[in-house]
């Protein structure tokens, strides 16, 4: 019997040309379809998040306060503070806005761990004022003050002291439609009724305060990015630099291919081996963050130990869950992290626009996508004295839910393969 052929090797004078393979479609049409499918997905993604945050209000947190002691008006004694803490709460689509009508200290709290978005505060005064408008004894106009919380993302903050200053004018009008319909009124020259018709003042402040070099409330969104990515990249390095180390995959640096020795190693110390160095990695890209975004870049920041271990803590879930992913699922391993830690988190991450202000889709990946709970746990430690009812609790369960998630998941997998007997390479010599 004839001895097998040895496998060819075309010489250069014998290689194929580019032109005679563009024709065929097969090679076309995997990584056609592939990036079709990847562009639109990411774009439905990353744009239904953004397209119409007011039309997509739901259960937005803001805080009412009615300080207002009362006063006697034309007509006996009246408390316009309740009546426009009534009229605001009434005025906003049923659903939209979450009001909290709450005393000052309490809107204080809310506002220093981020539970509200802002609030709306009327004085004690008020309508001692108002009443005031109507007589010689009139020294100031009303006024209704409108606090932001920066801390909460500027876009959130912004939207808020919108909805905020629009109700306050409403009230503002309302009120005077009363007083330029009370018989006082008719006495008053033209400039004191047009005053009467819109009497009330809105005056815009900031109710918690951040440090001037924290990008108007965004460095905690660009802080956690940079989290997820240092996990995200350091992993896919880890598992490519390992599995080219271990002979698994081959090695290219420009025009030169080398092919270790396939090392016999079985999928689950592969694993194990990716995970620890992972770790160990872990600790230098969240030391470098700190060290870029704070010493270099002079980045508003305080709790620096404890920054620091949650940093560490991120990057290590993160990289953990990369691995994991890999091993499930082989080559695809790193488009399925990087719609898991990327594509899904970004839009769901609530660190940009509310997640009160998008749909509810986004809402529910909110709940348990990584980048949603480490941008809350670094903005309370950043914004909001790292309390732990501000986002910081929630953020380390998610973080140690994400850990055990990752090792039960990838160990449990690559078992499941080896119990199968499906090996990842036949061993082979290096090439010489």
């Amino acid at each position: 019997m004839a001895s097998p052929l040895p496998p060819l090797r075309p010489s250069p004078s014998h290689q194929v040309r580019a032109a005679v393979l563009l024709r065929r479609p097969m090679l076309w049409l995997v990584p056609t379809v592939l990036a079709a499918l990847v562009t639109l997905v990411l774009a439905l993604l990353y744009m239904g998040g953004i397209i119409n945050p007011n039309g997509q209000l739901h259960r937005l947190p803001i805080a009412v306060v009615n300080a207002d002691a009362g006063a006697t008006l034309p007509g006996g004694p009246q408390n316009l503070g309740d009546q426009v803490a009534q009229s605001v709460v009434a005025a906003s689509p049923a659903g939209s806005v979450a009001w909290h009508r709450v005393d000052q200290a309490e809107a204080q709290d809310l506002l220093a761990s981020g539970k509200v978005y802002g609030a709306l505060v009327v004085p004690a005064d008020f309508t001692a004022r108002v009443a005031a408008l109507t007589t010689t004894q009139a020294t100031a106009r009303p006024t209704i003050t409108v606090l932001t919380n920066p801390g909460v993302g500027s876009l959130g903050s912004s939207l808020t002291a919108q909805l905020n200053q629009t109700a306050a004018r409403q009230a503002s009008l309302a009120i005077g439609k009363q007083l330029t319909t009370a018989p006082a009124a008719a006495a008053t020259d033209s400039t004191t009724r047009l005053l009467l018709a819109d009497p009330v003042t809105v005056v815009t402040q900031v109710g918690h305060p951040i440090g001037q070099h924290s990008g108007l409330g965004l460095s905690a969104f660009y802080y956690t990015l940079l989290l997820v990515l240092s996990g995200f990249i350091g992993g896919n390095l880890v598992h490519t630099s390992v599995d080219t180390a271990l002979g698994y995959a081959d090695s290219e640096f420009g025009p030169w291919h080398s092919r270790r020795p396939t090392v016999p190693i079985g999928r689950t110390q592969t694993l194990l081996l990716k995970m620890a160095i992972t770790a160990g990695i872990s600790l230098v890209t969240a030391s470098l963050v700190m060290v870029a975004c704070i010493a270099i870049l002079g980045m508003d920041a305080s709790h620096l130990p404890l920054l620091w271990l949650f940093s560490f803590c991120a990057c290590l879930a993160v990289g953990l869950g990369v691995q994991a992913i890999n091993a499930a699922f082989g080559s695809i391993g790193q488009l399925v992290s990087m719609f898991v830690f990327i594509a899904l988190a970004l839009p769901s991450s609530g660190a940009t626009v509310p997640l009160e202000a998008v749909p509810g889709f986004y809402r529910f990946l909110g709940a348990f996508e990584p980048m949603r709970q480490l941008s809350a746990g670094v903005r309370a430690i950043l914004y909001f004295d790292a309390r732990a009812d501000a986002g910081l609790a929630r953020a380390w369960t998610m973080i140690a839910v994400g850990v055990v998630a990752a090792l039960l998941f990838g160990f449990l997998m690559t078992r499941y393969y080896e119990r199968k007997g499906l090996r990842r390479l036949v061993p082979q010599p290096a090439e010489d």
